[in-house]
């Protein structure tokens, strides 16, 4: 099995020392996606509306038509939701990592103003939200090429992490060749690891889509915030009695940002402040110590 393209093992029993700043138990780390205005749509010059991630559970594309619902949804995100989850972090101090869609930060320059006068991480959640499965590999490359211009043309700097989301079995190959210092196209690990680039280890920083707020909008998720919260709480709870780990936290503006669901939100994050030896920072924040205390 040596040719197997899959690692199985990872850090197995031997798991490295975090040693995180100032001997914290566990490194916190919050998301917000940013995808409204990137979504599919035939405005965008999709082939179909969007069907992903919305209150419409199970909605079904609508071929060459525009599904106004849908639309209305996402446009919630950008107009309130976002700016709940904005008050709510700003006022607790706690630093957030967006991924940013750049097709979507385009259209809305006012947050993007909130997000680095916040000294929040934007990282690129790639040029559109869409599933790029079937997205020949020159396509994929072109569209990660023109994320970089628009978010650098609109944030004024170059992202550093890459998460495109729906990704394609190239896309690992294409963040590499792109020049990013990280990858969060991954789910495989709670602490951060090193994968085979083409110039040298690349740093590979898992996400998560448990301790996520789409399950609000997936079969056999989250129903009610009581659940969201008693998720996170007990994931929390287990990662910072073994200590040395990490946790990400996916939050969504047109989810998490309804006020039903923000009121947990709210919970457990006063919950976490409550606690000694928590590092709560970027995902950059976090790649850049990890290289530094295990550079490759």
């Amino acid at each position: 099995m040596t040719d197997y393209p899959r690692d199985m093992v990872g850090y197995g029993a031997d798991i490295p020392a975090a040693n995180w700043p100032d001997d914290a138990k566990i490194a916190l780390q919050f998301v917000i996606n940013y995808e409204e205005g990137g979504e599919n749509c035939i405005l965008h010059g999709d082939a179909a509306s969007e069907a992903f991630l919305s209150e419409i559970v199970g909605a079904a594309a609508w071929q060459g038509q525009r599904h106004m619902n849908m639309e209305s949804i996402y446009e919630y995100g950008s107009r309130a939701g976002f700016w709940r989850l904005h008050r709510m972090f700003t006022s607790r101090d706690i630093p957030v990592t967006v991924f940013g869609v750049a097709m979507a930060l385009h259209r809305n320059p006012e947050v993007v103003v909130a997000m680095k006068s916040a000294g929040w991480e934007v990282a690129s959640h790639g040029y559109k939200w869409i599933d790029y499965k079937d997205v020949p590999e020159d396509v994929e490359r072109q569209h990660i090429a023109e994320a970089i211009r628009i978010h650098t043309e609109v944030t004024g700097e170059k992202p550093a992490g890459m998460y495109q989301g729906r990704s394609s079995k190239n896309t690992h190959k294409l963040t590499m060749e792109a020049g990013f210092e990280y990858s969060a196209d991954t789910y495989a690990d709670e602490i951060p690891y090193y994968i085979d680039g083409p110039d040298g280890p690349f740093l590979m920083m898992p996400y998560t889509l448990d301790a996520n707020d789409m399950r609000f909008a997936s079969p056999q998720g989250f129903n009610s915030g009581d659940q969201f919260y008693c998720y996170l709480k007990d994931s929390f709870d287990v990662l910072y009695a073994e200590g040395g780990r990490m946790m990400s936290v996916g939050l969504h503006c047109r989810l998490v940002g309804r006020p039903g669901r923000a009121a947990a939100l709210a919970r457990f994050l006063d919950y976490v402040q409550g606690f000694d030896g928590v590092w709560c920072a970027t995902r950059l924040e976090i790649a850049q110590h990890w290289r530094k205390e295990h550079p490759k």
